[in-house]
């Protein structure tokens, strides 16, 4: 059943090898600055590859590239807002209800995307650690890619989909699905994210 949602050589020899004493740094080397969060966020490797790990910010940034290149400022043809396409009625849970504000405020748009994972985690509390480790349609199951998947479709769907060993599908307006990102986002430490029942976004 599918449902489609409107929404050097390594074999060099190297011991005898001398460096000349003209090359050899004798100065201090410079105080290196730690980069604030949000500029860090904004660097891409060439050819716009977000920055890659495992990491929670390996994760966000991986989904914001699928979503919308990393865009802060756009919104889809389906009235999606942001870097994470968000739905006008998922922020308004949050408690975000001016979508202008929302899309001209990157802060606002990380900090909204923080606390829907925190929701997600806790309508899912009881799922994740059921299903993760175990293969649907072919696809190892894991907390990220749930959570990943619950930012796609719902976690309401995602719920249906993993309790029906993956005969439930649902399928966006672009023909994504939640097996699709079960796959894509598998693998990902989120033991950062605590669930939250009913979290605000706090701005």
């Amino acid at each position: 059943m599918i449902f489609v949602l409107a929404s050097f050589d390594a074999d060099s020899p190297l011991d005898n090898v001398r460096v000349p004493e003209s090359l050899i740094a004798t100065d201090s080397l410079p105080q290196l600055q730690p980069v604030p969060e949000m500029e860090f966020l904004a660097q891409r490797r060439p050819g716009g590859i977000p920055f890659p790990g495992s990491s929670y910010i390996g994760f966000r940034e991986a989904l914001a590239f699928k979503e919308s290149g990393g865009d802060y400022f756009t919104t889809n043809t389906l009235g999606y807002l942001g870097k994470y396409q968000f739905g006008i009625g998922t922020l308004q849970l949050m408690g975000v209800y001016n979508a202008a504000t929302f899309l001209s405020n990157p802060e606002l748009q990380e900090k909204a995307f923080a606390t829907n994972l925190a929701r997600n985690k806790w309508i899912l509390r009881r799922d994740i650690p059921r299903f993760a480790g175990k293969r649907i349609n072919g696809v190892e199951v894991t907390e990220s890619g749930i959570l990943a998947a619950a930012h796609l479709a719902g976690a309401g769907n995602v719920k249906k989909y993993l309790r029906s060993g993956g005969s439930y599908e649902a399928v966006d307006a672009y023909g994504t699905s939640i097996t699709n990102y079960l796959r894509k986002f598998r693998g990902y430490d989120m033991s950062g994210i605590l669930p939250e029942k009913n979290p605000k976004v706090d701005f």
